[in-house]
């Protein structure tokens, strides 16, 4: 069965993500783009967009640099033409926020993206956003994958249109575009390049072998910054990591960073959704102390008013900084979708989850790498000082919270008997603080008196527990983890 998670669908090359598959998918969401083009579908998607935005027929198709994505995304492409749909496809691969914005700058009925992000080099996926820009919400997915189902279950393929790529060009249905130059063009605008020119950073660059090579170095490049950048090229195995901008992932980078003396260390993942920073000494800057940081210096430099957006599990840092500036905090649930939603229906600073995706006001209802990266850049031009300084300063005046998060891969069985723990017997106290509520906006979320909080997510399609901790000491925390250990082990 072909299922949407969290962002897409995802699957293990020739095993189930096959060009068969694709196929169907494909005329799944040509069935969906017809449907809504007709205004039979009254998707929640569509309730908050003006009028304008009503989408036309026709959809953006990009692709990152794995194993057969170009491929994947010319099939697709062709299935999506023989639907009387016209086709955008990038002539190279292209980020997933770039294909986020081209949906908003053309007034399309939506995007596709054949990448597995920051996944292992086996996978390759497909996300899909709407007319609004954003990852396509859950109404959206079941409602594909609901169709996907019926012409997977019907023992053929009639169903399923397919033209020839030398048709559907013939035709126009499909025509190459390079959306670049407009994206690039917007980001100058949403971040202070002048700033960034006047401080003449040194700035180390990894793009992981994915799709942000051609935009983060160009912009920083442009900027008059000195930069380096690692792995700079395709390589359909990424080195033999995954591509996720994680500490783990960035010994090279950590490595001439230090020996070259770099000020800022910056990276992007797979299809240049996610970001990594590292501070001049080699200090990994989390995605949960990115959005505080960045928060704080948007509200200081733009004087912007609005609210702040995070997932269940992001850190509280941003909720005492927002608290700072009287900024309201919405929290949803986790995936990125939730936070694009709440974009469309108030003004928002910036919104983030601890994964490492990030947006902010007049940008796209998806995660940006690129843009993010960037941003950290500006606010080290503007404060003049390293990042782990200006964290420090926001810490003398919010408070110190420190977070983490750790993955463990359980037998099934134990996972079944945790999830029944969870609901029919939680803990009262954690590391001997009690307990004073649990929230299960998704997952499970303890929080203490004293103002810690531990999460628990149980994965829906692996065998794995995500442990998130949060407090305001490494001792403390460190009691919290081992305590919320012995309670998954019990």
């Amino acid at each position: 069965m072909i299922k949407f998670g969290t962002s897409g669908w995802r699957g293990i090359i020739a095993d189930d993500f096959t060009f068969d598959n694709v196929k169907i998918v494909s005329q799944a969401i040509a069935d969906y783009v017809k449907k809504m083009e007709d205004g039979r579908w009254k998707m929640e998607e569509q309730k908050s967009l003006p009028t304008s935005h009503f989408p036309l027929p026709s959809v953006i198709v990009g692709y990152d640099t794995r194993f057969h994505s170009e491929n994947f995304a010319k099939i697709s492409s062709q299935v999506l033409a023989a639907n009387g749909i016209k086709v955008f496809l990038t002539k190279r691969d292209c980020p997933t926020p770039v294909i986020s914005y081209e949906i908003l700058r053309r007034k399309i009925a939506g995007g596709l993206n054949f990448t597995a992000s920051h996944n292992p080099p086996e996978y390759n996926g497909l996300k899909f956003s709407p007319s609004w820009g954003g990852p396509a919400l859950p109404e959206t997915t079941k409602a594909i994958e609901g169709r996907c189902e019926e012409l997977m279950g019907r023992g053929t393929r009639d169903e399923i249109k397919e033209m020839s790529w030398e048709e559907g060009k013939r035709k126009k249905l499909i025509e190459e575009i390079e959306p670049e130059k407009t994206y690039i063009k917007r980001i100058k605008e949403l971040v202070d390049i002048d700033a960034i020119k006047k401080s003449r950073l040194k700035i180390l660059v990894d793009v992981l072998y994915g799709t942000g090579r051609g935009y983060l170095d160009k912009i920083l490049i442009d900027s008059g910054c000195k930069i380096k950048v690692l792995h700079n090229w395709r390589d359909v195995l990424f080195g033999g990591n995954p591509p996720e901008p994680a500490e783990k992932n960035l010994g090279e980078l950590l490595q001439i960073l230090k020996k070259e003396k770099f000020q800022l260390g910056l990276a992007t993942d797979g299809d240049a959704d996610r970001f990594g920073i590292m501070d001049s000494d080699g200090t990994f800057i989390t995605p949960n102390e990115t959005i505080a940081l960045l928060l704080d210096h948007l509200v200081k430099t733009r004087k912007w008013k609005g609210v702040v957006a995070r997932s269940v599990m992001t850190t509280h840092l941003v909720d005492a900084v927002a608290k700072k500036y009287n900024v309201e905090v919405r929290e949803t649930p986790v995936g990125f979708k939730y936070i694009g939603e709440v974009m469309t229906k108030e003004k928002m600073i910036i919104g983030g989850e601890e994964s490492g995706g990030l947006t902010i006001m007049g940008h796209i209802p998806e995660k940006d790498g690129i843009l993010a990266c960037l941003l950290a850049a500006e606010m080290v031009a503007i404060c003049k000082k390293p990042v782990r300084e200006i964290l420090k300063q926001i810490y003398r005046e919010v408070g110190t919270i420190l977070s983490e998060r750790l993955n463990f891969r359980l037998p099934a069985e134990k996972m079944n008997s945790i999830k029944q723990k969870l609901e029919q017997n939680p803990p009262p106290a954690i590391a001997s603080i009690r307990v004073k509520n649990i929230n299960k906006t998704d997952g499970y979320k303890f929080l203490l008196d004293d103002g810690s909080w531990v999460g628990l997510r149980l994965s829906g399609t692996e065998p794995v527990v995500r442990l998130y901790v949060e407090a305001d000491s490494r001792k403390k925390m460190n009691a919290l983890i081992v305590a919320s250990q012995n309670f998954l082990k019990a």
